[in-house]
């Protein structure tokens, strides 16, 4: 197309941006028939909302302590930089969007993009528990590459979705993507700042094309800056990604209402590539199975997993694992996981006659290249009548781990702990600091058995801060005594900057 038959098209754009609207809508004094354009003329229903054609850029504004019973589905897309937004005004409460289990999701986002939702209560709950039933679910069918969503500072909350992950499960927070005519995904999707309490089964999850003969993966996915509690199953579980970032999330007693059988961990990819899991908090994950806290899962390559903090989850601090039966048309296998400046305190323990696998770390099937370094593991107040596996197990899923590498950990134990390596090959230990009663530990021709000299540990503490019982005595003995590693992302778990020749062994440089 020539520049000059672009102009009436660019006047249009301009035109359409520079009309943008602010529209209200009160469910206790609106009026379908008013304008909705000022706060004294407001629209009441959700049928008005749902139905009309919004342009780029306009904002959809719903009055604060109000209730509006059924579904929001946004009608029409914004465009870059013009998002259409839904959100609030007044004072008070935020507005709540209460679906009562008749709806799939409360808040429904179908084939539209460049949309942002903030600032809104929304609830789903039916009579019984429902299969796939969310509170926000945002779906790209048979779209193509949908693009610019923004959900932020949302309470989502009592959603009874399935608790069984086979049937359908159900979301606080879904984001969906597929169709067998056009190839579908999000570049560019931010969950940020939202608060999801008692959704079953799980908090924040995806779906997009995860065989790698059929890989079209999302690209630009965030989640940072959420509080995840007393959620049914997992937590965050981005799928068919390729670069998401998770950060600065904290998640807290979830997993409860998982029946024997059914199985869930705090944060994990999927069938993601160059994942990034930093600066998180996960606490207090229960279940029958897994309940780690963070977990690197099935075709999975390159997740990096760092500066997070995990304490009191009953499955352990981390999971590694993969299915060797998966053929290579699904799967290109569990490769490159890489484990850095981790702070896991008391991880790893379950009831008595729940004797599943919980050590802190679990590697089953066969991973390969994974690198676990400069993490701090202490275990050391384990609840009475609990049962634990210690440090490491290493299981089979159809095939062992091969050629792990750990180096410059401290694993620090006031109570008996083991190692189980099974039949996993090229497993390595180097420089690491092994304290308290540990038995079948690993060969480590440079092993360290130096007490930490912690400076007053807090355990089960939380917040911003939570390292600084962690911290080593000027006086330790591993200060400085960490072997070099190139790449180590320049910072300790604190912060602090890390030199170029020795390190500290463990996550904390001072």
């Amino acid at each position: 197309m020539k520049i000059h038959n672009l102009f009436p098209f660019l006047c249009l754009f301009a035109a359409l941006h520079a009309n943008a609207a602010t529209y209200y809508v009160n469910a206790r004094t609106g009026n379908d028939s008013s304008s909705g354009i000022t706060p004294g003329q407001p629209w009441q229903s959700l049928t008005k909302v749902n139905n009309y054609h919004f342009l780029p850029g306009d904002k959809v504004l719903f009055h604060d302590g109000d209730t509006w019973n059924g579904q929001l589905k946004p009608p029409t897309s914004g465009a870059e930089g013009h998002p259409i937004m839904f959100s609030s005004y007044g004072t008070g409460d935020m507005p709540q969007f209460n679906g009562h289990g008749q709806f799939q999701s409360t808040v429904e986002i179908s084939n539209v993009d460049y949309i942002t939702v903030k600032n809104l209560d929304i609830t789903n709950t039916g009579l019984t528990p429902k299969p796939h039933r969310t509170g926000l679910e945002i779906d790209l069918s048979n779209f193509g590459t949908g693009k610019g969503f923004l959900i932020d500072h949302l309470y989502v909350h009592d959603v009874n979705g399935s608790e069984i992950k086979s049937a359908g499960g159900g979301a606080g927070i879904a984001f969906n993507c597929g169709g067998s005519k056009i190839k579908s995904r999000f570049d560019g999707l931010t969950i940020e700042n939202c608060h999801l309490v008692r959704c079953d089964r799980n908090g924040i999850v995806g779906s997009g094309n995860w065989q790698r003969n059929n890989w079209f993966p999302s690209l630009h996915v965030i989640i940072k800056n959420n509080l995840l509690e007393h959620n049914g199953g997992d937590g965050i579980v981005p799928i068919a990604c390729d670069g998401c970032i998770i950060e600065h999330n904290t998640l807290r007693d979830d997993g409860w209402n998982l029946p024997m059988g059914e199985y869930a961990a705090g944060i994990w990819p999927w069938s993601c590539d160059n994942t990034t899991v930093e600066f998180n908090e996960v606490s207090g994950q229960h279940g029958g199975g897994d309940a780690q806290g963070f977990d690197s899962d099935w075709n999975c390559s390159n997740t990096l997993i760092q500066y997070n903090y995990s304490h009191n989850n009953e499955g352990g601090f981390l999971l590694v694992c993969d299915d060797g039966s998966s053929g290579p048309e699904y799967s290109v296998g569990n490769v490159g996981t890489v484990v850095r400046y981790n702070l896991s305190v008391d991880d790893g323990y379950r009831q008595s006659g729940q004797e599943h696998d919980s050590p802190t770390f679990h590697f089953a099937g066969p991973t390969n290249n994974t690198f676990i370094y400069n993490n701090t593991v202490v275990i050391g107040s384990k609840p009475a009548g609990t049962y634990s596996n210690g440090v490491l197990v290493m299981s089979s899923w159809h095939g062992f781990s091969a050629n792990s590498i750990f180096k410059n950990n401290i694993f620090y134990a006031t109570i008996p702990v083991s190692y189980e390596l099974g039949q996993a090959t090229g497993t390595s230990f180097v420089n690491n600091d092994y304290y308290g009663p540990q038995t079948g530990q690993p060969a480590d021709s440079s092993a360290l058995h130096i007490d930490p000299d912690f400076l007053g540990p807090t355990y089960a503490a939380e917040g911003s801060k939570f390292w600084l019982g962690f911290l080593l005595q000027k006086h330790s003995g591993l200060i400085g005594k960490g072997l070099p590693i190139n790449n180590n992302g320049g910072r300790d778990l604190a912060g602090d900057k890390l030199p170029k020749g020795a390190v500290t062994v463990g996550a904390l440089q001072k």
